[in-house]
């Protein structure tokens, strides 16, 4: 190995890492649409430089339902991977269809937030629609394939992941969507080809602004200054496609910095947690808080018990304060426990429970043990 390249090392590692699917079921299963064939795609009518045809492994986007495609760095940050996901799954729940490249990073987790968000999701490869690239997506893609959606690629079956192939599919991607969405791209980014074929195929392009010393955002920040729509909500790429939101996004379009929670249903665990903690100085201070409803759901005479309590103390629950504080304290990138414990003032005790009930609530999450994340 020592004096060969490193690109060729890199390949290398890269065939070793590839699962392929050789399995006559999978084989079997792969669609050869020919341009001038019924089933090519009809967006891809007009535009230059298409493949003459395409293999498919499950479906192709629908033409008929809005898509969007969501492209970003392979080695996104924090902030990247939380808004790669709430974009996809906010628009898959408005019934906009997700095209990526199921690469690292951006790509599978927006892929991933289209499935959570009960959408269908489509991965157009630099390889084989037979050959999972890197490997570790190999559960997406199959669960891509489970729930509607498809694999796409121009490379014939068992095509390895060759570096020039990525920049070429970069142009189906495009194609395949209504509007191309950039979170996260270095100056010099493959994303930024993808936005480049976007816009020469007279495709929409936003990006998502970030912060001007961050390397990871100069590209988008960049795509901005040249013209492209700033993404600071799925909501403004819903529009872009003439989308009315619906209430699941409302907590997206939240301006009150921080908790406003209509609906937080609070675990056994944690409604015993505040029951043997309830102080009447926590009730005083939960007098105000009216963003707050604590539903309890359990069954059997205990809950017709506590459901007279709930009511009777309807804004006075205990410890309401402290999820307003805490999830204020929050932030898209990931805060230690003892960050946390330093900025509420909360005994370590309190502040585990509450942040175990924000995560099962789905407004934050554990990042690594121990450290937290806004949702």
């Amino acid at each position: 190995m020592r004096g060969r390249g490193g690109i060729e090392r890199q390949m290398e590692e890269n065939d070793r890492n590839i699962r392929t699917e050789k399995t006559e079921d999978i084989l079997a299963g792969i669609h050869n649409i020919e341009k001038g064939s019924d089933l090519y795609p009809k967006r891809f009518d007009g535009l230059g430089r298409m493949p003459s045809r395409l293999y498919v492994l499950g479906k192709l986007p629908d033409p008929a339902v809005r898509t969007v495609a969501i492209v970003g760095a392979r080695g996104c940050s924090e902030y990247g991977r939380m808004e790669a996901r709430r974009f996809g799954r906010v628009l898959a729940e408005n019934g906009v269809q997700i095209v990526s490249g199921l690469a690292y990073g951006v790509d599978a987790w927006a892929q991933k937030g289209a499935l959570e968000g009960g959408g269908k999701t489509f991965a157009v490869l630099g390889t084989g629609v037979d050959v999972c690239y890197p490997k570790q997506n190999y559960a997406l893609y199959r669960r891509i394939i489970r729930e509607g959606g498809g694999i796409i690629s121009e490379f014939e079956p068992g095509a390895p992941p060759n570096a020039w192939h990525f920049p070429l599919r970069n142009r189906i991607i495009s194609a395949l969507s209504d509007v191309v969405l950039v979170v996260e791209a270095r100056l010099k980014s493959g994303s930024l080809i993808t936005a480049d074929c976007a816009m020469e195929q007279g495709r929409a392009v936003y990006a998502l602004p970030g912060r001007t010393m961050d390397e990871m955002s100069q590209g988008c920040n960049r795509l901005i200054a040249q013209g492209a729509g700033i993404a600071w909500t799925p909501e403004a790429i819903l529009e872009e496609l003439g989308i009315t939101v619906r209430g699941a996004t409302e907590r997206d379009c939240n301006t009150k910095i921080g908790l406003n929670i209509k609906n937080l249903e609070l675990s056994p665990l944690c409604d015993y947690v505040c029951d043997e903690n309830s102080s009447g100085d926590d009730k005083k201070a939960s007098e105000n808080m009216e963003n707050i409803r604590l539903d309890i759901h359990e069954g059997g005479e205990k809950t017709a018990e506590k459901e007279a309590n709930h009511q009777k103390n309807k804004g006075k629950w205990p410890h309401a304060h402290d999820f307003e504080l805490v999830y204020s304290r929050l932030d898209v990138e990931a805060r230690s426990l003892q960050k946390l414990h330093e900025l509420t003032g909360m005994n370590i005790a309190d502040l585990s429970s509450v942040l175990m009930q924000l995560c099962i609530s789905g407004y934050a999450d554990e990042v690594t043990p121990g450290f937290f994340s806004r949702l």
